[in-house]
């Protein structure tokens, strides 16, 4: 694999923030403030989606998208040096107003949540065009944070700190973004090669990719000093039947993190939701699988997975099931199945029930499995 730099930061304006006259930081605030509380409304929609009460959870996420629209519109001409964020605001916003408009339009009669999850495409796209300024603008470096985390200043002081540790930040691995050979990688700002950390290679559900799936991550990766990476299934979705080209690149790809970066190897985890949770347990279980830890979510499960894992590799392996009661595409009742399986073949396991979750991901969980990984070194 050969690196592509850091695709993200090198597009970020460098002039700082710290200085502006007063009435820059007013056109900020008059901006920013609606901007990152439709995305905080995009996150939540994005968590609670479920086809049953569509309506009722978009109408849950408030008009923060209609402050937005009028903070754009009114926005005036800012003056040198601060213009240098408007591209990226004015990116991100359009991405955000996008999501709104097609999960509205999906709404209406006949409600059609297949609609609202293309919708929802638009999302992670707002949180690439924002990222660049995390690292000069400290409301977008705390919306940058697992929440818990927001008022740890020394964390923030080490997020900010200018310029940051090279090889950091969000990374492009190939030529072509939108390849599916290509692959994503977050390395914290606050990296220090001195001290190894975990990484997590995160999968994507079916129809995904893995430039949209690494959002799902960042907050509490950056919050927690993890190393992600992002790789995309060759075909539609993971190798979960037949021939498997998937596993050599997962492979791959963490070969080449330990090469570019200080890993630390006691907490290497896979991870996935849906047909990617499913191929957690497909390329995770197997002898040679390089990973000390798995976590699937809301995936699919049979018990000849467990037939047909290598015995010394269920021993005692940590493994994090999380599964959403509310699930209507994999039945939670596949998880408590799992659960069962597991246990009796000695694998350490930790089973989270999540009462309001249907088939999609939150970041809460991110940090959920983050914390778990970061407490339970193999």
């Amino acid at each position: 694999m050969q690196q592509q730099g850091t695709f993200l930061r090198k597009h970020a304006p460098g002039d700082s923030v710290r200085g502006m006259t007063s009435g820059g930081v007013q056109q900020l605030q008059e901006y920013l403030l609606p901007l990152l509380r439709s995305l905080e409304g995009l996150g939540y929609i994005s968590r609670h989606l479920d086809p049953v009460g569509y309506s009722h959870i978009l109408a849950r996420a408030g008009q923060s998208h209609a402050d937005l629209r009028a903070a754009k519109a009114n926005l005036t001409a800012w003056e040198a040096p601060y213009s240098a964020l408007r591209p990226q605001l004015d990116l991100a916003a359009d991405e955000t107003l996008a999501a709104y408009d097609g999960l509205l339009a999906a709404a209406e009669p006949p409600e059609d949540i297949t609609r609202a999850f293309r919708a929802l495409r638009h999302a992670p796209r707002a949180w690439e065009a924002l990222y660049p300024l995390a690292g000069i603008v400290p409301p977008i470096s705390r919306f940058f944070l697992d929440p818990a985390m927001r008022d740890d200043m020394d964390l923030q002081v080490r997020l900010l700190r200018q310029p940051p540790e090279d090889n950091t930040g969000v990374i492009r691995i190939g030529d072509d973004p939108d390849a599916r050979d290509t692959v994503w990688v977050y390395v914290p700002e606050s990296y220090d090669p001195d001290k190894p950390a975990p990484v997590v290679v995160a999968l994507h559900g079916g129809s995904g990719r893995g430039r949209a799936f690494l959002w799902s991550w960042v907050r509490a990766a950056r919050s927690r000093g993890v190393i992600v990476v992002a790789p995309t299934s060759l075909g539609q979705t993971w190798a979960i039947q037949g021939t498997d080209p998937d596993s050599p690149r997962l492979a791959a790809a963490l070969d080449f993190v330990r090469e570019t970066w200080a890993v630390d190897d006691r907490r290497v985890l896979l991870s996935g939701m849906s047909d990617g949770g499913t191929f957690s347990y497909t390329s995770g279980l197997v002898a040679e699988s390089p990973f000390t830890h798995l976590a699937p979510v809301a995936a699919a499960f049979h018990p000849m997975l467990v037939g047909m894992a290598d015995a010394d590799r269920l021993n005692g392996l940590p493994l994090h099931i999380i599964h959403g009661a509310r699930d209507w595409m994999f039945p939670v009742q596949m998880a408590e199945e799992a659960q069962r399986h597991f246990t009796a073949v000695g694998a350490a396991v930790t089973y989270r029930r999540i009462d309001d979750l249907s088939h999609a991901y939150g970041g809460e969980l991110s940090s959920m499995i983050l914390d778990w990984l970061v407490d339970n070194p193999r």
